[in-house]
């Protein structure tokens, strides 16, 4: 009698390329031969390519970093060696403790290891073509499908225990995905009001800006998170949807600006980025929105908080931002920018330092420079205010987004 064993080697692997990645892992446990077939090369090579692209995620081959190059630089597809089994095989396995964060085993440092695979996998997108409707990324899709709905990013079982690394990489996935569920709930949203107006938050080591404290310009994610919420939670109101909370508590992803699908770069078909001067693509009309309260509450919650503002270590009192009658004003204006000049950064030679003027009316009204942090993101820095009095000065970062 024939059996499954009897077939040719390439009508097995073809079987299983209609299969889960878990159910594939599975069936190679079961005897030493199918062991073989699924890893052992040189039959494995083109069936883990072809497992891995079958699978909701985007062709690494065509995929950008972000600093806005090929992850594989290379004219020649064949000079291109992918790690498909490793890359499907980490993915697979941050899908199954995301769905199941009980599964993860901690004590291997594997928590770390999850996060920052789907961080990576966000950060290594293809860019988006105005001339291809199907450019849209799969892996930021699949990424948000996972995401939403589970307590992954709020499990309160981990939070205390992370450490800075796991705590920034957390984070910096969290900014990506935008509002989850346990965001909706007051004390998220007071916890992130407290750091944005706490003034120990702002100092000259960090530039008065979302970095470190330790002047190395390196993006602090949690900041990030906090200055993401309250932004957020201004820009989904103001998109005029009235139901916008309820879609999130009953589970679903809630697409806006600030949400993960917008994290995909946008690189107009033939463009080099390394070969032009405006890398960033700052030159165009932009939407500014910024969001602020009563200076004298300012004032009155540092008050509150005199001693915590000169000890992180004390917790802040963030009763103010639960008041009912705690009012917040949200603003956006358009500005269009145009670069006035660059200056060579050594650090990023491909990446020059952007000096930019903006302004309504033709009239500049903002000025300042963009230009990489240490750690490959974007900063910009300006100063704004009426026409030869600024008053305002801005710190900010952003992921390199074309």
């Amino acid at each position: 009698m024939a059996s499954v064993q009897d077939l040719p080697i390439e009508i097995i692997q073809q079987i299983l390329l209609e299969a889960d990645p878990l159910d594939v892992a599975s069936f190679s446990r079961t005897c030493h031969a199918y062991h073989s077939i699924i890893y052992d090369p040189p039959n494995s090579t083109s069936f883990w390519r072809e497992l891995y692209l079958r699978q909701p995620l985007d062709d690494p081959r065509k995929c950008y970093n972000e600093l806005g190059n090929p992850v594989y630089n290379d004219t020649d597809p064949s000079n291109i060696v992918v790690d498909w089994k490793g890359r499907l095989q980490r993915f697979t396995r941050a899908k199954t403790v995301v769905n199941v964060p009980g599964l993860c085993r901690i004590e291997n440092g594997e928590r770390r290891e999850i996060y920052r695979t789907l961080v990576d996998a966000i950060r290594e997108m293809p860019p988006m073509r105005d001339d291809d409707d199907d450019s849209h990324s799969l892996t930021a899709a699949y990424v948000a499908s996972l995401l939403v709905g589970s307590r992954f990013l709020d499990n309160d079982r981990w939070l205390d225990a992370l450490d800075l690394e796991e705590r920034q990489l957390r984070a910096r996935l969290h900014t990506y995905f935008g509002i989850t569920q346990q965001d909706l709930f007051l004390p998220h949203l007071s916890e992130a009001r407290g750091a944005v107006y706490a003034l120990r938050s702002w100092k000259p080591e960090n530039f008065y800006g979302p970095f470190f404290k330790d002047r190395s310009g390196r993006v602090d994610w949690e900041m990030m998170l906090h200055i993401h919420l309250v932004m957020s939670m201004h820009v989904c109101i103001a998109l005029g949807l009235t139901d916008w909370k309820e879609r999130i508590q009953n589970g679903r992803y809630f697409v806006y600006p600030m949400s993960l699908v917008f994290c995909q770069a946008w690189i107009p078909r033939g463009l080099v980025v390394d070969e032009v001067e405006d890398w960033a693509g700052v030159t165009g009309i932009w939407d500014c929105a910024f969001c602020f309260i009563d200076h004298r509450e300012l004032l009155e919650y540092n008050y509150i908080n005199a001693n915590a503002t000169l000890s992180e270590n004390i917790p802040l009192d963030t009763t103010l931002f639960e008041d009912p009658d705690f009012i917040e004003i949200y603003r956006k204006i358009t500005i269009k920018f145009h670069l006035v000049r660059s200056e060579p950064d050594p650090e990023h030679p491909t990446r020059p330092k952007l000096f930019i003027e903006g302004g309504l009316g033709g009239t500049p009204q903002m000025n300042g420079w963009i230009a990489m942090t240490p750690d490959d993101q974007v900063r910009w820095h300006f100063e704004s205010g009426d026409p030869g009095n600024a008053v305002w000065s801005s710190e900010g970062h952003t992921s390199w987004r074309r």
